[in-house]
């Protein structure tokens, strides 16, 4: 098949980073003491009732999860941004590893009061839910992977348990009303909302 030239001007790239426009997650993992580390991660995908997380090797997060196997997945939406940036600086890895030490990372033990968000008792797991967030998942590791061609992360494969939702963005008994909710989107490290919806697919059941 003759193949077309391109339409449209385009060049090849090498970008640093790829995070092209994905949901922001606050992950909740247990430390050694039962308390709840958060951990901003920018990379996880759904399928059915499994959630895909991708994870630095180096974090406190994978630590924790290696160790105890469950978490809570905190979705937040746009008006959280600032505290979620507020998040963005720390770690609960200590000593801080040389290289996070070198890009201004600080340790932080209490992420609940550096990011001024609220802890909240989860029903089948032990690591806290953030009460700001308007959805909140809890779940069980099933699988970890770290890629050989790719050593520094993890993809973490998680089977939901409960998922939690505020009740403004619920439709009936089990629908997120997707002209309410919107989830804070990481662009090319910046932080966006969703724009106007511009339609839906032919599954779409709201």
């Amino acid at each position: 098949m003759k193949q077309e030239a391109a339409r449209f001007p385009d060049q090849i790239i090498r970008p640093k980073i790829l995070y092209y426009g994905t949901p922001v997650v606050l992950l909740n993992t247990l430390n050694e003491d039962e308390t709840t580390n958060i951990s901003p991660i920018s990379s996880s995908w759904a399928l059915g009732d499994s959630i895909v997380l991708g994870l630095s090797v180096e974090g406190k997060g994978f630590e924790n999860i290696k160790r105890h196997g469950e978490c809570v997945i905190n979705i937040p939406h746009p008006p959280l941004w600032e505290k979620v940036e507020k998040l963005a600086c720390y770690t609960g890895k200590y000593p801080v590893p040389e290289f996070k030490k070198e890009m201004g990372f600080k340790f932080e033990k209490d992420k609940f009061r550096a990011s001024g968000l609220t802890p909240l008792l989860s029903d089948a797991v032990q690591p806290s839910r953030i009460m700001e967030c308007p959805i909140q998942i809890e779940a069980n590791v099933q699988n970890i992977r770290v890629p050989e061609h790719s050593p520094y992360f993890a993809i973490v494969e998680t089977k939901v348990i409960h998922v939690h939702a505020h009740s403004e963005i619920v439709i009936g008994d089990h629908y997120i009303d997707p002209g309410v909710w919107s989830p804070l989107i990481y662009n090319f490290r910046h932080y966006f909302g969703l724009g106007k919806e511009l339609g839906k697919t032919f599954r779409a059941e709201t």
